[in-house]
Protein backbone atom coordinates (compact mmCIF):
# COMPACT_ATOMS: atom_id res chain seq x y z
CA UNK A 1 0.00 0.00 0.00
CA UNK A 2 1.24 3.46 -0.74
CA UNK A 3 1.78 5.59 2.08
CA UNK A 4 0.44 8.73 2.23
CA UNK A 5 3.10 10.93 3.80
CA UNK A 6 1.29 14.75 3.74
CA UNK A 7 -0.96 12.50 5.91
CA UNK A 8 1.11 11.25 8.28
CA UNK A 9 2.97 14.88 8.76
CA UNK A 10 -0.50 16.04 9.62
CA UNK A 11 -1.17 13.79 11.91
CA UNK A 12 2.36 14.43 13.56
CA UNK A 13 1.97 18.28 14.07
CA UNK A 14 -2.04 17.08 15.42
CA UNK A 15 0.32 15.68 18.02
CA UNK A 16 2.72 18.27 18.62
CA UNK A 17 -0.52 20.81 18.67
CA UNK A 18 -2.50 18.58 21.21
CA UNK A 19 0.53 18.12 23.51
CA UNK A 20 0.87 21.85 23.73
CA UNK A 21 4.92 21.73 22.64
CA UNK A 22 7.21 23.36 20.12
CA UNK A 23 10.08 21.27 18.99
CA UNK A 24 13.26 21.96 17.27
CA UNK A 25 13.29 21.33 14.04
CA UNK A 26 16.11 21.23 11.74
CA UNK A 27 15.14 21.86 8.19
CA UNK A 28 17.50 20.73 5.43
CA UNK A 29 17.00 23.27 3.00
CA UNK A 30 18.20 22.73 -1.53
CA UNK A 31 17.17 26.03 -1.97
CA UNK A 32 15.54 29.25 -1.27
CA UNK A 33 12.22 28.68 -3.68
CA UNK A 34 11.67 25.16 -2.58
CA UNK A 35 11.90 26.41 1.38
CA UNK A 36 9.93 29.39 1.07
CA UNK A 37 6.64 27.22 1.27
CA UNK A 38 8.16 24.54 4.02
CA UNK A 39 9.04 27.35 6.19
CA UNK A 40 5.79 29.07 6.26
CA UNK A 41 4.16 25.90 6.60
CA UNK A 42 6.18 25.05 9.36
CA UNK A 43 7.20 27.92 11.50
CA UNK A 44 3.70 27.98 13.20
CA UNK A 45 4.66 24.47 14.94
CA UNK A 46 8.36 24.26 15.29
CA UNK A 47 11.35 26.33 16.14
CA UNK A 48 13.38 26.08 13.16
CA UNK A 49 17.29 26.26 11.72
CA UNK A 50 17.78 26.13 8.32
CA UNK A 51 20.58 23.66 7.14
CA UNK A 52 22.39 24.65 3.78
CA UNK A 53 24.47 21.30 2.88
CA UNK A 54 24.25 21.05 -0.66
CA UNK A 55 27.44 19.84 -2.04
CA UNK A 56 25.88 18.81 -5.51
CA UNK A 57 25.66 22.22 -6.97
CA UNK A 58 27.96 22.98 -9.28
CA UNK A 59 29.74 25.38 -9.49
CA UNK A 60 30.88 26.60 -6.47
CA UNK A 61 29.89 30.31 -7.87
CA UNK A 62 25.82 28.68 -7.98
CA UNK A 63 26.14 27.60 -4.44
CA UNK A 64 27.07 31.00 -3.04
CA UNK A 65 24.16 32.34 -4.82
CA UNK A 66 21.72 29.88 -3.45
CA UNK A 67 22.85 30.32 -0.10
CA UNK A 68 22.47 34.43 -0.33
CA UNK A 69 19.31 33.72 -1.47
CA UNK A 70 18.30 31.36 1.42
CA UNK A 71 19.52 34.12 3.87
CA UNK A 72 17.66 36.92 2.35
CA UNK A 73 13.83 34.95 2.29
CA UNK A 74 14.42 34.15 5.39
CA UNK A 75 15.00 37.62 6.62
CA UNK A 76 12.56 39.21 4.30
CA UNK A 77 9.84 36.84 5.42
CA UNK A 78 10.18 38.27 8.94
CA UNK A 79 11.87 34.94 10.33
CA UNK A 80 15.23 35.03 12.68
CA UNK A 81 15.86 31.17 12.02
CA UNK A 82 19.87 30.73 11.68
CA UNK A 83 21.08 29.38 8.57
CA UNK A 84 23.43 26.73 9.02
CA UNK A 85 26.09 27.44 6.51
CA UNK A 86 28.70 24.73 5.51
CA UNK A 87 31.69 24.93 3.27
CA UNK A 88 31.71 23.87 0.01
CA UNK A 89 32.62 20.17 -0.38
CA UNK A 90 31.89 19.13 -3.44
CA UNK A 91 33.98 16.23 -3.49
CA UNK A 92 31.91 14.43 -0.91
CA UNK A 93 28.91 14.41 -4.24
CA UNK A 94 31.30 13.42 -6.49
CA UNK A 95 32.41 11.10 -4.22
CA UNK A 96 29.34 9.38 -3.24
CA UNK A 97 28.23 9.25 -6.89
CA UNK A 98 30.68 7.79 -8.25
CA UNK A 99 29.70 5.08 -10.91
CA UNK A 100 26.49 6.30 -11.61
CA UNK A 101 27.70 10.00 -13.48
CA UNK A 102 25.44 8.80 -16.38
CA UNK A 103 22.53 7.70 -14.78
CA UNK A 104 19.81 10.37 -15.49
CA UNK A 105 17.60 12.51 -12.74
CA UNK A 106 15.43 10.60 -10.53
CA UNK A 107 17.96 7.62 -10.84
CA UNK A 108 20.22 5.71 -8.00
CA UNK A 109 22.72 8.72 -8.76
CA UNK A 110 20.03 11.11 -7.10
CA UNK A 111 18.96 9.10 -4.25
CA UNK A 112 23.32 8.47 -3.43
CA UNK A 113 23.10 12.40 -3.42
CA UNK A 114 19.95 12.70 -1.16
CA UNK A 115 21.06 9.98 1.25
CA UNK A 116 24.59 12.24 1.81
CA UNK A 117 22.77 15.54 2.28
CA UNK A 118 20.40 13.75 4.49
CA UNK A 119 22.96 11.73 6.39
CA UNK A 120 24.97 15.06 6.71
CA UNK A 121 21.30 17.08 8.81
CA UNK A 122 20.39 14.22 10.94
CA UNK A 123 23.98 13.71 11.81
CA UNK A 124 23.78 17.94 13.04
CA UNK A 125 20.46 17.01 14.40
CA UNK A 126 21.84 14.62 16.65
CA UNK A 127 24.97 16.68 17.76
CA UNK A 128 23.25 19.94 18.53
CA UNK A 129 19.89 18.31 20.35
CA UNK A 130 17.16 18.71 18.00
CA UNK A 131 13.82 16.83 18.28
CA UNK A 132 13.23 16.40 14.82
CA UNK A 133 14.70 16.78 11.16
CA UNK A 134 13.43 16.94 7.69
CA UNK A 135 14.00 18.02 4.19
CA UNK A 136 12.33 20.27 1.33
CA UNK A 137 13.16 17.93 -1.09
CA UNK A 138 9.89 16.76 -1.29
CA UNK A 139 8.40 19.62 -2.85
CA UNK A 140 9.34 18.80 -6.04
CA UNK A 141 7.38 17.29 -8.13
CA UNK A 142 10.22 15.99 -9.87
CA UNK A 143 11.70 13.85 -6.64
CA UNK A 144 10.88 11.08 -5.42
CA UNK A 145 9.12 11.59 -1.81
CA UNK A 146 8.84 7.67 -1.08
CA UNK A 147 12.65 7.31 -1.26
CA UNK A 148 13.04 10.78 0.57
CA UNK A 149 11.32 9.41 3.29
CA UNK A 150 12.42 6.12 3.07
CA UNK A 151 16.20 7.37 3.57
CA UNK A 152 14.93 9.76 6.30
CA UNK A 153 13.27 6.81 8.69
CA UNK A 154 16.32 5.01 8.03
CA UNK A 155 18.58 7.60 9.24
CA UNK A 156 16.40 8.06 12.18
CA UNK A 157 16.82 4.85 13.52
CA UNK A 158 20.57 5.23 12.85
CA UNK A 159 20.72 8.66 14.80
CA UNK A 160 17.95 8.13 17.36
CA UNK A 161 16.76 11.87 15.96
CA UNK A 162 12.73 11.80 14.68
CA UNK A 163 12.39 11.92 10.88
CA UNK A 164 9.57 14.38 9.87
CA UNK A 165 7.58 12.66 7.01
CA UNK A 166 6.23 14.95 4.55
CA UNK A 167 5.12 15.21 0.66
CA UNK A 168 5.30 19.13 0.92
CA UNK A 169 3.97 19.31 -3.12
CA UNK A 170 0.64 17.85 -1.85
CA UNK A 171 -2.13 20.28 -0.60
CA UNK A 172 -0.73 22.95 -3.46
CA UNK A 173 2.43 22.50 -1.43
CA UNK A 174 4.23 23.29 -5.02
CA UNK A 175 2.20 25.97 -6.18
CA UNK A 176 2.64 27.91 -3.12
CA UNK A 177 6.43 27.78 -2.90
CA UNK A 178 5.80 29.39 -7.09
CA UNK A 179 4.14 31.80 -5.71
CA UNK A 180 5.79 32.88 -2.92
CA UNK A 181 9.11 32.44 -5.29
CA UNK A 182 7.74 35.59 -7.47
CA UNK A 183 6.44 37.57 -4.45
CA UNK A 184 10.28 37.65 -2.79
CA UNK A 185 11.17 37.93 -6.23
CA UNK A 186 13.90 34.80 -5.73
CA UNK A 187 16.23 33.00 -8.67
CA UNK A 188 15.11 30.31 -9.69
CA UNK A 189 17.45 27.75 -11.21
CA UNK A 190 16.80 25.34 -14.47
CA UNK A 191 18.31 23.04 -12.95
CA UNK A 192 18.38 20.83 -9.79
CA UNK A 193 22.22 21.46 -9.03
CA UNK A 194 25.02 18.77 -10.26
CA UNK A 195 27.16 19.48 -13.24
CA UNK A 196 25.07 16.28 -14.70
CA UNK A 197 21.59 17.38 -14.32
CA UNK A 198 23.27 20.37 -15.88
CA UNK A 199 24.60 19.09 -18.61
CA UNK A 200 21.01 17.16 -19.31
CA UNK A 201 19.01 20.39 -18.91
CA UNK A 202 21.42 21.66 -21.80
CA UNK A 203 20.67 18.63 -23.70
CA UNK A 204 16.73 18.91 -23.10
CA UNK A 205 16.89 22.70 -24.63
CA UNK A 206 18.75 21.77 -27.68
CA UNK A 207 16.49 18.84 -28.51
CA UNK A 208 14.00 21.37 -27.79
CA UNK A 209 14.92 24.08 -30.38
CA UNK A 210 15.73 21.14 -32.78
CA UNK A 211 12.46 20.11 -32.93
CA UNK A 212 11.10 23.85 -33.41
CA UNK A 213 13.74 24.00 -36.59
CA UNK A 214 12.10 21.41 -38.28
Amino acid sequence: MKENYHKILLNEINKIVKENKHPKLLLHSCCAPCSSYVIQFLSEYFDMEVFFFNPNIYPEEEYTKRLEEQIRLIKEMGFDYKVVETDYNSHLFYNAVKGYEKMGEGSERCYRCFELRLDKTAQYAKMNGFDYFTTTLTISPLKNAAKINEIGLDLEKKYKVKFLNSDFKKNNGFKCSVDLSKKYNLYRQNYCGCIFSQQEYIERMKNKNKLKDI
